[in-house]
């Protein structure tokens, strides 16, 4: 039978640090949070933090901040709008990935067990590098390709028809929700563009104003930068802008079969 052993630093201790809540307080609820400094040298540990609901926001990403000004300040996380926007808060919640700022307390039953997104390398405690995927999103140039000038001189213009083919893709805030779902990302990331990606891409090809389609199909033809994706449809399922990224791929495989039929 094969062993397996996991690198160094990478097993967790799942027995760290516990910060109280105030003695006064009533409605408690436990979050147990992952905790990982690089520069400390030491292995990744889950601390737990009691957090009183009654002085507490509705959101996890309340409770975040609460520990952070409150029970321990070298708490690591990103955040920025607060509104779901700006997918900084993207993280795993209670084993599913999702934004922080609009997941809900009281929809997660028992302790709440927050880590960072997985498959990725871990910066510091719930901070992922989003190097690679970033790298990932320029290389499928995310931006109008055009040869012909505008007409006089004035805007590219669409009609309402076409641009209605745009919905459902130009809302993803590249939180990285989707793509650290998928399995064939988590073995293949360093060649599968993964869900988001593909997404984008496709908000280009469907963008009738593009007039890249051929060049965009060519750089997507490939074993491994498309056809990784098996619909296994936990990119739809935790997608917090309830996107479908599994049906933009769908459509990218059928406009790759029909330019050559």
């Amino acid at each position: 039978m094969a062993e397996f052993s996991l690198p160094k630093n990478s097993k967790i201790k799942k027995n760290g640090k516990v910060h109280k809540a105030p003695a006064e307080a009533k409605k408690i609820k436990n979050f147990k949070v992952y905790r990982y400094d690089p520069d400390a040298g030491e292995n990744p540990r889950y601390d737990t933090f009691e957090i009183d609901l009654d002085s507490c926001g509705p959101m996890v990403l309340d409770a975040l901040i609460k520990m952070k000004s409150e029970q321990d300040s070298s708490l690591t996380f990103r955040r920025s709008c607060r509104e779901g926007i700006c997918g900084s808060c993207s993280m795993n919640i209670d084993g599913k990935n999702g934004l922080a700022c609009t997941t809900a307390i009281e929809d997660v039953k028992g302790d709440v067990t927050i880590t960072p997104l997985p498959h990725m390398e871990v910066i510091k405690d719930l901070v992922p590098d989003f190097t690679h995927f970033y790298a990932q999103y320029a290389s499928i140039k995310p931006w109008l390709q055009t040869v012909t000038p505008p007409p006089s001189g004035k805007e590219r213009l669409q009609s309402p028809a076409d641009r209605e083919k745009l919905d459902g893709l130009y809302e993803c805030i590249l939180c990285a929700c989707c793509s650290t779902s998928c399995p064939s990302y988590w073995w293949n990331s360093d060649k599968f563009l993964g869900p988001a990606i593909l997404l984008q891409a496709y908000r280009w090809l469907a963008d009738s104003r593009d007039e890249m389609t051929g060049e965009r199909l060519d750089e997507l033809e490939d074993p491994f930068r498309l056809y990784r994706c098996h619909t296994i449809m936990n990119c739809a399922n935790v997608c917090p802008k309830g996107l479908n990224p599994a049906k933009a791929i769908a459509e990218i495989k059928k406009m790759e079969v029909e330019r050559v039929l």
